[in-house]
Order: C-alpha cells, then structure tokens, then sequence
C-alpha cells in the first residue's frame, strides 16, 4: 500500500491537462502525510516499548507474551526471556537502592550487555517499578522483604538480604544458565566478559587492598592465619557446570551451619565454601587492576594512576551507608544518572 502511495502517478494534482506537484503545506499533501502516519502506526512496534528503544533484544519470548501480572512470572520465564547465549546477568535490589540500579544499567548499556540483565527484586515495589518501565526484566522470589529499609551492611535486614544469593544463583545453574552477578554498587568501564578466560567453573575478586603484580596467579589465595580469604561475594561468573552448582551448594550449607558466625555478612561463608570445595571445583582469581576492591580504587591514587585504562569494573565498598556510597561515586565521576539516565533502559525514575 505504502509503495503504491508513494508511485501512484496520482501523486500529482491534476487540473485539466496540467499537473501541479503535491507540496507538503497543500491540503492534499498533508492529506497524504497524515495517510503515511497512519500506515507506519500500524506496521510498526509502539515506540514506547523497550522492545523498540533497545532493538538489539533476542528473546524466544514476544513483548505480548509476558504476563500482566508480574506476581505469576516465575524465575524460569523471567530467565529464558533475558538470556543471551545461555548467559544472565543478575542482581538483587530492595527498592531503596533502585537508583543504584539505574546508575549500574546505564554502564551496562554502554558494553552492549543490558539485555542479559534479570533484577531479581527482593519487595513488590522494585519488580513492577522495573517491568513498568522495562518489561520482563524484573523477578521477586518469594518471600517478599521489607522495601522501606536501605539495610546497612552487617545487619540482620542485610544479611537476610544477601544470604539468598546462592539459591537464587543455584537455580539459574539448574535452570541451565552461564550467570554473572553483580551488586548494584558497582560500574562498569569495560566489558567484563573479555575477562573470563578459559572454561572454568567459578570467577570471582579478591577484596583485599594489598597491591598484587600485573602478572598475578589466578588461583585461590591460601587463607590467612585467621583462615580468611578475603574473596568478594559481590562481583561473580559461574558456567553451567557441576563444579559451580557444587559451589553454590556448599555456600548455602555454610550460611545454615554458621548463621551466628555469619549474622551480617555472607561473604566469611562465600570464603568457606571457596576454600572447602577448591579441590574440586576449578576456581579463578580475576585481575586486581580489572576488578578492583573500593579500598583500592578510591582510596590509593598513586596506583589508580599506574593501573590506568586496566579498569573494569570498580566496587563502591568499603565504606558503608547509602549516602555515603553515592557521594563518593559523585566525587569521582561515577555517578551516571544525573546527566546519563536516558542510556539506561529504565531511564528517569521517579
């Protein structure tokens, strides 16, 4: 129809014998304008969709097969609709932190990788705040935490928070899933998958601030005397493999056998679980000057500088409370949101 608009000879007035061409200011070219408008809203998607605004989505899911009523969307659905090349990436937010979120996606989407991202939302308010603005992207596994509350690291309301991570990574194992997890504190300024070399089972960040070589071993630092490894919980890339399913399992053990030891931080059983299965699970000790530890990057500039352009992903810990964590991403220049919320698939939140 739209062809045969635009070749019609009829294009073209005609009076009598003489022809006058069609201008866009004439009623009959506005006429014709408002036609072609009409058309091009029929065939094409709903510009608002996110579907549309990011075209690169590849999903066996359709935009109208996701269901209304995001109670009902089980992990499984929420999984298969993201994944890329059998890959997730995740994360979990409470909805204080949802402006995190938005500052995290929005360096995401600058490496091409926001599609892969599943927010597993841990209150009702973060899952339909995301999928209003980006359906399909949010999950919430029962039960539900209290959304009012910025939990402080190291207490009860954090550790509940955070002590669900292994199960939730173990059922994207199970579900047949390559998973990268990310807390929200965190930007990035390359792709960190260039990172993950070889095929094996775990990858993981030290979090210690001591100074390691360029050319440093991949393996499992030995524990200190105290028995401590000092690995990030926070930053992690598990394949699809037994050994990474085995991982997750002992990480879940430890935090049922030691909740006491543990209330606060599930980090000391992450470290636990590592050193108690390294001998059969292939294990690998990302770059310090690719992953840094916040007690690094932001608090020794002489290294920052010799490390320059190594960077990938920077982790805003090391210091604790809400507040605190987003002036200091400010005072760096790692706060995107202000002049960058339009990169996000979330864009403005309100």
């Amino acid at each position: 129809m739209a062809q045969r608009l635009f070749s019609s000879s009829h294009l073209s007035h005609s009076s009598t014998s003489n022809h006058r061409n069609i201008s866009l200011t004439s009623r009959n070219g506005l006429l014709l304008l408002v036609a072609l408008l009409l058309l091009l809203g029929v065939s094409l998607p709903w510009t608002a969709s996110p579907l549309f605004i990011f075209p690169n989505k590849s999903s066996s899911y359709s935009y109208s097969s996701l269901p209304s009523n995001w109670r009902d969307y089980s992990l499984a659905q929420a999984a298969k609709f993201v994944a890329k090349d059998g890959t997730v990436i995740v994360c979990t937010v409470s909805s204080p932190f949802v402006p995190f979120l938005n500052n995290w996606l929005i360096s995401v989407s600058r490496q091409k990788h926001q599609d892969k991202v599943l927010v597993i939302a841990e209150d009702y308010a973060t899952l339909y705040k995301v999928n209003k603005k980006w359906p399909g992207h949010a999950v919430l596994i029962p039960p539900a935490l209290d959304s009012q509350t910025a939990h402080k690291f190291g207490s009860k309301g954090f550790f509940k928070f955070t002590s669900l991570r292994p199960r939730h990574l173990l059922q994207l194992l199970e579900l047949g899933y390559n998973v990268m997890y990310n807390d929200v504190d965190m930007v990035w300024l390359q792709d960190p998958f260039q990172y993950v070399e070889g095929s094996h089972d775990a990858y993981f960040a030290d979090d210690r601030t001591t100074i390691k070589s360029l050319n440093q071993s991949h393996v499992l630092p030995p524990p200190d005397r105290n028995g401590v490894t000092y690995i990030c919980s926070c930053m992690i890339f598990l394949r699809h493999t037994n050994g990474a399913k085995l991982l997750m399992k002992k990480w879940i053990k430890e935090l049922q056998d030691g909740t006491k030891a543990y209330e606060g931080n599930d980090q000391p059983a992450f470290n636990w679980a590592l050193n108690k299965t390294s001998n059969q699970v292939d294990l690998y000790l990302l770059s310090q000057a690719a992953f840094p530890t916040g007690g690094l990057y932001f608090q020794n500039a002489t290294w920052v500088e010799e490390t320059k352009g190594k960077h990938v992903i920077i982790h805003n810990n090391y210091i604790i409370g809400y507040e605190n964590k987003m002036k200091r991403f400010h005072d760096f220049g790692l706060w995107l949101v202000d002049d960058h919320a339009f990169e996000s698939p979330l864009g403005e939140i309100e």
